[in-house]
């Protein structure tokens, strides 16, 4: 494994950047004359870290070019509830999601406008990340690829996919390795994922949850991972732990867009949306890859290529048939994995 060269302490911020409440955020926000903003970032579990930077970077940023300051409240959880949350009436200004089906749960309240994907640049994706294993020193299971996690004597940590977006990117990244190893011969794919959840110890709602769960509580043998949470982990408990790259993985795309009829209302349409903007300069490219994320500007990724695996064998998921699909095969009421995990 490369070497991690950065020195954000992880845990130790959680706490400091769990969810707030959401009556605080957004009254007064529209008023001109009181020079200052206030919007609700709506994210999903491991991105506490990113957004605690991010946002001493933005608010630099928003004052220097604007006559007025700006608060950011952050608000972190499973990517599947938060979106539920949000589109069950929690007022957020921006959402930044784990995945494009859990943006658009949003739009389908009437929440945000169709054509979000195209508001900013990259299928509005300003970073991305893969699925890693994370394992304990010395890997004493010896856990090298996805057909070692269906062996009897291995314990398996991953989130809940009808909850944890996150989840959901593990389980099609362990479906895409089944398809080429049994030659798509869907039978045996879904036999493998059959046996890979019986192996699941714990079944928790987040990524974050996931990862207490594995390197807090110190259940189970691997936990199937987010790259940035795990590297999180490696830095935070260096001789605990060590990370591995499966033979292929998946390019996991977090969404971002604006809730447009929250700004409308509060009068934050121009902040919220600079501060999604702003998720694409350089400044903030760099604090996404010094948070293990994968820049999505190809010059500042190269600065990391120390840190990430830029040869890993990536499916996306248009290789799904796209999230509309994917999600109705595989994580819909009734679907693939609520025949698996019932039986």
């Amino acid at each position: 494994m490369k070497k991690n060269i950065f020195k954000l302490t992880a845990f130790t911020l959680a706490a400091a950047t769990a969810a707030l409440s959401f009556t605080a955020c957004g009254k007064d926000s529209s008023a001109k004359d009181s020079k200052s903003y206030s919007i609700v970032n709506v994210s999903y579990d491991p991105t506490r870290e990113l957004y605690v930077a991010y946002n001493e970077a933005f608010k630099a940023h928003w004052e220097s070019e604007h006559d007025s300051t700006v608060e950011i409240t952050q608000s972190h959880g499973g990517s599947g509830k938060q979106a539920l949350e949000v589109a069950n009436g929690n007022p957020a200004d921006v959402v930044t999601l784990a995945l494009e089906y859990d943006v658009k749960a949003v739009e389908d309240a009437g929440l945000i406008e169709p054509g979000w994907i195209d508001e900013f640049p990259l299928d509005s994706s300003p970073y991305t990340s893969t699925i890693v294993f994370l394992v304990r020193k010395g890997n004493p299971k010896n856990i090298q690829d996805w057909g070692d996690l269906v062996r009897d004597d291995v314990g398996i940590i991953t989130p809940n996919p009808k909850t944890s977006g996150g989840a959901r990117w593990n389980h099609l990244a362990a479906w895409a390795w089944a398809q080429r190893e049994y030659d798509n011969d869907e039978t045996k794919v879904l036999d493998y994922i059959k046996k890979l959840y019986a192996n699941v110890l714990v079944l928790d709602s987040g990524a974050r949850g996931a990862t207490n769960s594995f390197v807090e509580n110190k259940q189970g043998d691997v936990l199937l991972a987010w790259e940035n949470e795990a590297f999180l982990s490696l830095q935070e408990y260096p001789d605990e732990y060590e990370i591995v790259t499966p033979s292929i993985s998946i390019l996991a795309q977090p969404s971002v867009a604006v809730v447009d009829s929250v700004v409308d209302k509060n009068g934050t349409r121009e902040v919220a949306t600079e501060y999604l903007n702003y998720l694409y300069s350089e400044e903030a490219q760099r604090i996404a890859g010094e948070n293990f994320y994968r820049p999505s500007n190809e010059t500042v990724l190269a600065e990391f290529s120390d840190v990430f695996d830029l040869d890993l064998d990536l499916v996306t998921i248009d290789d799904f048939g796209g999230w509309d699909e994917a999600f109705e095969k595989h994580f819909a009421d009734g679907g693939l994995f609520d025949q698996i995990y019932e039986q």
